[in-house]
């Protein structure tokens, strides 16, 4: 068979019969050389190449080329990541990985590395097109076991699309016995109030054969909770906000994606932790048969929503933020006045790094203001979350 005649040969990752070519393309560049040697300040590039080109598929890409390369990202830029909740999943089966999205480039990559560690298949990574700013940068992330979401098209085009990714989802899901990961929605949640969209649910019930609810239920879908302690990009998302609040047309440019790139891998991130949830087909199946598409996707969403704000790892820096926020002291007993000092200090620094000209006293309040409800945001949701969840499941 024939690359052309390959399903989905348009957004799916690279298979091995294509691999030694896209390598051999890829090291050539030297917009990848330009990455590598930023990133990697004292390697040796062509040793580096060599190393690349004896890579024979995905798989064996993400153990050696991106395994080494991650650790070494936690050790520099995390105080540790961890996991829990592996054993929630099945190894014989495949899943669709949802969850919240802090990090454009590390989610995933620390996820993976999370699976890569405990000796689990990694999975499949949705990236947006938008982020494919340079051909290296597509081929590079279809080495590494990414499928392709086609974004900003004509309406026209958008429902062909969707239907052919939700397609590609289900062909990796049962044809491959390959897992994959989304996120909850389109773009990260720059306040951190994660909400999975009705629109990614109806987009992932467009493929298969059956009914819409069976449809969802073919994907296995497992929600996962992503915690980081400190979010590098978190000014950059406040002045985001702040940009948009003073100009309702203000748009990123490719620029701005590949600085909060580059923040998000290399700036610090404190403690990074993953919480693996539950599969969620046995609630959905316990929905009304009755009920259609709409309904069924806003019930997934929530049950989605359940498992990844209660499953949030909190960290003092979160506590802080929500009493400052609103002016309490209802968690007191959960930090000590040096994290109150050192929380300060830190969102005093990420403001002033905001190069924006003539800020005003009103901007800089409005700045912190959206600091602490980034930071505030996880801890509101779990608390909602953990009688919202018990209570829902205790139904069923």
């Amino acid at each position: 068979m024939t690359n052309q005649e390959k399903p989905f040969s348009d957004i799916s990752p690279y298979d091995s019969s294509e691999f030694h070519e896209k390598i051999s393309h890829l090291v050539k560049g030297p917009g990848f050389e330009h990455a590598v040697k930023w990133v990697l300040k004292d390697i040796d590039y062509a040793d580096f190449c060599n190393q690349l080109l004896l890579v024979k598929d995905g798989n064996t890409f993400q153990k050696e080329i991106m395994m080494p390369f991650l650790e070494l990202l936690v050790a520099k830029t995390t105080s540790g990541l961890t996991c829990n909740g592996l054993g929630n999943i099945d190894t014989s089966k495949a899943y669709t990985f949802i969850t919240n999205h802090r990090d454009i480039v590390l989610d995933t990559s620390f996820l993976n590395l999370c699976f890569l560690r405990s000796g689990y298949p990694t999975t499949e990574v949705a990236i947006g097109d938008n982020l494919l700013i340079y051909s290296w940068i597509a081929d590079l992330v279809r080495l590494n076991k990414s499928f392709i979401v086609k974004r900003n098209l004509p309406r026209a085009k958008a429902l062909d699309a969707a239907k052919e990714l939700s397609g590609y989802i289900h062909y990796a899901i049962t044809e491959k016995n390959q897992s994959v990961w989304i996120a909850e929605r389109e773009g990260r949640s720059k306040d951190s109030n994660d909400k999975a969209q009705d629109a990614l649910i109806k987009m992932l019930g467009l493929g298969g054969n059956d009914g819409f609810k069976q449809n969802l239920m073919e994907i296995n879908i497992l929600p996962v909770s992503i915690s980081y302690e400190y979010d590098p990009n978190d000014y950059l998302k406040a002045r985001e906000f702040l940009l948009k609040k003073n100009d309702p047309d203000f748009k990123k440019t490719q620029r701005d994606d590949l600085f909060a790139m580059e923040t998000g891998l290399l700036q610090p991130k404190g403690r990074v932790h993953f919480e693996i949830g539950t599969p969620i087909n046995p609630f959905i199946e316990a929905t009304t048969e009755n009920d259609d598409k709409n309904v069924i996707a806003r019930e997934v969403c929530q049950l989605v929503d359940c498992q990844i704000h209660a499953g949030y790892k909190l960290f003092p820096i979160n506590y802080v933020a929500f009493d400052q926020l609103l002016n309490t002291n209802q968690f007191s007993d959960k930090y000590t006045q040096e994290d109150v000092l050192n929380f300060n200090n830190y969102i005093s620094e990420q403001i002033n790094k905001i190069d924006e000209p003539n800020l005003t006293d009103s901007d800089r309040d409005y700045l912190h203001e959206m600091m602490l409800t980034m930071y505030a945001n996880p801890l509101k949701n779990k608390i909602t979350a953990e009688n919202k969840c018990k209570n829902e499941q205790n139904k069923d």
